[in-house]
């Protein structure tokens, strides 16, 4: 067997484990009442430094070699821009448009209470070494870890909104709203620091007058060619343009130092809703959260250390974290829909789907890994944070749905 034919064979080794440990924990999550996603999340961890390298590193070495890593890598990014596309995709922006009054200020609170929450921890956490480089300015520090405390777990919300059937209803429609809203905010804010971690002025106006030249090419060229494509060629010529088009925008964007999951998102949002979107999605996305995906929870696991955790004060910036980005989304969007007329059921609900934070923390965060932004250290406490709200998320809102049925 040659160099290559073994590499390949250890590839497939590596999705062999990856992939049943993530469908063992999805069952276990399901089994206990949580989404699947989150075993994922967990499972990614799990074969990692922070139990099977304490337990086995011999074990984890072998499976998951450093050198074997470029590929994992690699699939992770294909993963991740076919998921940031297909959210694109299910992006309601007529939700937008018909509930932005009613969902302002949950979405306002959702954004501004984490984000000053995570901009004073980050003046805190700068004047101790060992959670940012030593690189990255204070203010671009803050705008990140504000950032990383506001994002939501949009996909998941919306799913948990369908399961439940509560689509079109005043809970749901303003948790939509108000989670769009609230992720694209946190998207801009990473697109700012992404922009002046680079201390050049030519390279921070390289990528945001790249970032508008692509928008500006996919809205008035993009969206009606792809429009022209689906009323003149089959489905399978338009679905390979649109895949064309799709690594062409991620080259694009990662070229101009906005990485590849924002040229993703925005092609995804301006694929027409005349039925092509809805057809897309359906050939993409079952594939992406199967086999992709988990590839992505287990690279991000190889780089979460919880030994690296090993002192009293690096629980207790832990635990701060976690109480912030707890206080900053679910008691922050609870006041302000009770403010705004919502129910307790109806507040408690839209509350607890604000605060997960999931697959969409884990993306920012090993986006502000990659760039050099944060420490493997303060990676690590970011992911536990963004498990335990995720966590969080079924119970609140199992809840909620126990409140409504008693009338409150």
């Amino acid at each position: 067997m040659n160099e290559a034919t073994a590499q390949a064979a250890h590839f497939f080794l590596q999705l062999a484990v990856i992939l049943t440990a993530c469908r063992l924990c999805g069952v276990f999550m399901r089994w206990i009442g949580q989404p699947p996603v989150i075993g994922e999340m967990v499972a990614g961890v799990l074969l990692g430094p922070s139990l099977l390298g304490a337990l086995a590193p011999g074990v984890m070495d072998w499976i998951f070699p450093e050198n074997a890593r470029p590929v994992l890598f690699a699939v992770a990014q294909l993963g991740l821009t076919l998921y940031m596309f297909a959210v694109g995709l299910e992006f309601r922006s007529d939700l937008l448009r018909s509930n932005l009054r009613t969902a302002a200020a949950v979405s306002v609170a959702g954004i501004v209470t984490p984000f000053v929450l995570g901009c004073l921890l980050a003046l805190w956490l700068t004047g101790h070494e060992g959670f940012f480089a030593a690189n990255v300015p204070t203010p671009l520090a803050a705008l990140f870890l504000g950032a990383a405390m506001s994002i939501t777990a949009f996909p998941m919300l919306a799913r948990m909104i369908v399961e439940h059937r509560m689509t079109g209803t005043p809970a749901g429609t303003i948790a939509l709203t108000a989670g769009s809203i609230d992720d694209a905010a946190a998207w801009i804010l990473l697109a700012a620091v992404l922009g002046g971690i680079s201390g050049s002025s030519l390279l921070l106006g390289f990528a945001i007058g790249g970032g508008a030249l692509y928008v500006v090419f996919c809205l008035k060229l993009l969206r009606p060619l792809m429009a022209w494509m689906h009323r003149r060629l089959e489905d399978r010529t338009v679905l390979g343009m649109i895949v064309l088009l799709l690594v062409l925008g991620a080259w694009f964007t990662d070229l101009i130092g906005l990485y590849s999951v924002f040229g993703a998102f925005f092609l995804g949002l301006c694929v027409p809703r005349d039925g092509l979107s809805g057809k897309t999605a359906e050939r993409i996305a079952p594939l992406t959260s199967a086999l992709l995906l988990p590839v992505f929870f287990t690279y991000s696991g190889l780089h979460t250390r919880l030994g690296l955790l090993d002192s009293g004060f690096l629980w207790l910036v832990c635990g701060l974290i976690i109480l912030a980005a707890v206080a900053g989304k679910l008691l922050a969007c609870y006041g302000a829909a009770r403010l705004t007329g919502s129910s307790s059921s109806d507040s408690l609900a839209i509350a607890s789907l604000m605060n997960a934070r999931g697959l969409m923390e884990l993306i920012l965060l090993n986006i502000g890994r990659q760039a050099g932004i944060i420490s493997d250290t303060l990676f690590t406490i970011l992911v536990v944070m963004a498990v335990v709200t995720t966590l969080m998320a079924a119970p609140g809102f199992n809840a909620s749905r126990r409140l409504a049925a008693n009338g409150c």
